[in-house]
């Protein structure tokens, strides 16, 4: 009986400490522009969902008086995110019709977040985009099949401004969210500029870049190996299409150098956490890896697989993340970085990166690309 009390004991210790480690947050509407319909429903779209623009479990409900809330329990840290009516095309935007900065708040106790909502995408003729793609960059195609999942996905090439004129072998760099890499016009958020970036650099050490459209609903169960609350994870799905039909293709169609050391993967956020895994998965293909702001939260299981893989000690990872984007990005970083150094005892080949103050964009990933690159090719 003793130790059954002692057990009980430790168990509502244990249950005590969960309940005071979540903070209660009450996110209401302040001034709210016009619905279109009474029957509407709003949502919360962050990063504590994926950014899920329909996320059932972050749906805000009329409270009566013409505003809505949702009660949340959330930890301690910083968190950003917008509110949606259901949709990326209904975000919420200013009275003018431009998008705004994703909402960021701190969270360090209970209290509440009132949100006033401007205006509403969906009610202002779209902003026209120019094409921003430099000549260097084309389209592979619109419709690359993806036999490992059974869908068709647009796939992009950018290729060194002496690419035509000489007879060179380049190595390659796999990325994905192929819409935000060289195209302001197809970007949802903007675009990181790597054909920019690398134009600049044209006669130095240079680069093929294939950029693979991510799957828009798709998006988050491609890039996660893992099941999740967003559904069944088809992550190895996804780098089994890159390891098995598109690096076949490239290395048929283009002039590449084709061992681990100059074959890359790189991404960002969903991205980085699904380069990460292609990494460890096949490290006889890809030998190094770009992991910008992964998305570690989400497929915790990946500690564990990289727990048990086994590197060539000339595997290289480099790691880069802003230490505002949420309370727990770095520390998920540094532990991952910490498993793949002890395993290929070389801190240059693994470096990690923390930009104060930046946060989870385009923009940041824009600036953290030349520092990666630098590394890569030296």
């Amino acid at each position: 009986m003793k130790k059954k009390n002692i057990f009980c004991a430790f168990l509502l210790l244990g249950q005590s400490f969960l309940l005071f480690g979540q903070q209660k947050i009450a996110f209401k509407t302040g001034n709210l522009s016009p619905l279109k319909r009474a029957d509407e429903h709003l949502f919360l779209a962050g990063d504590f969902n994926g950014w899920s623009a329909a996320d059932k479990a972050w749906e805000m409900t009329p409270d009566g008086s013409g505003s809505y809330r949702l009660l949340k329990d959330l930890p301690k840290g910083i968190y950003h995110f917008k509110i949606t009516r259901g949709s990326w095309q209904t975000v919420e935007c200013t009275r003018l019709g431009k998008p705004i900065d994703n909402r960021s708040v701190t969270i360090l106790n209970d209290t509440a977040i009132v949100m006033n909502i401007e205006g509403w995408q969906d009610n202002f003729a779209a902003q026209p985009k120019a094409h921003t793609a430099s000549p260097q960059v084309h389209i592979i195609s619109e419709k690359f099949e993806m036999p490992q999942l059974g869908r068709e996905r647009r796939v992009w090439i950018y290729l060194p401004a002496d690419y035509q004129s000489s007879k060179k072998k380049f190595p390659v760099i796999y990325m994905h969210d192929g819409q935000n890499l060289f195209d302001n016009y197809t970007s949802g958020y903007g675009e990181w500029g790597i054909d920019e970036i690398l134009d600049k650099l044209a006669g130095q050490k240079e680069c093929i870049v294939v950029g693979i459209d991510h799957g828009g609903d798709y998006r988050i169960t491609e890039y996660d190996p893992y099941d999740s609350k967003y559904g069944k994870g088809r992550g190895n799905d996804y780098v089994d299409f890159m390891v098995k039909t598109l690096k076949p293709y490239i290395d048929g169609h283009y002039r590449t150098e084709r061992d681990p050391a100059n074959t890359t993967v790189a991404g960002s956020s969903m991205g980085g956490l699904i380069s990460m895994y292609a990494a460890l998965k096949y490290p006889g293909v890809f030998g190094n890896a770009g992991i910008f702001s992964p998305a570690f939260w989400i497929a915790p299981e990946i500690y564990q697989y990289a727990q048990q893989q086994k590197l060539p000690t000339k595997s290289r990872f480099y790691f880069v993340c802003g230490n505002a984007e949420s309370d727990s990005m770095v520390a998920d970083m540094q532990k991952m970085a910490a498993i793949i150094r002890n395993k290929i005892k070389d801190e240059q080949n693994s470096p990690v990166v923390i930009i104060k103050g930046a946060g989870h964009n385009e923009k940041q990933w824009n600036g953290d690309f030349p520092g990666f690159y630098e590394w890569l090719v030296k």
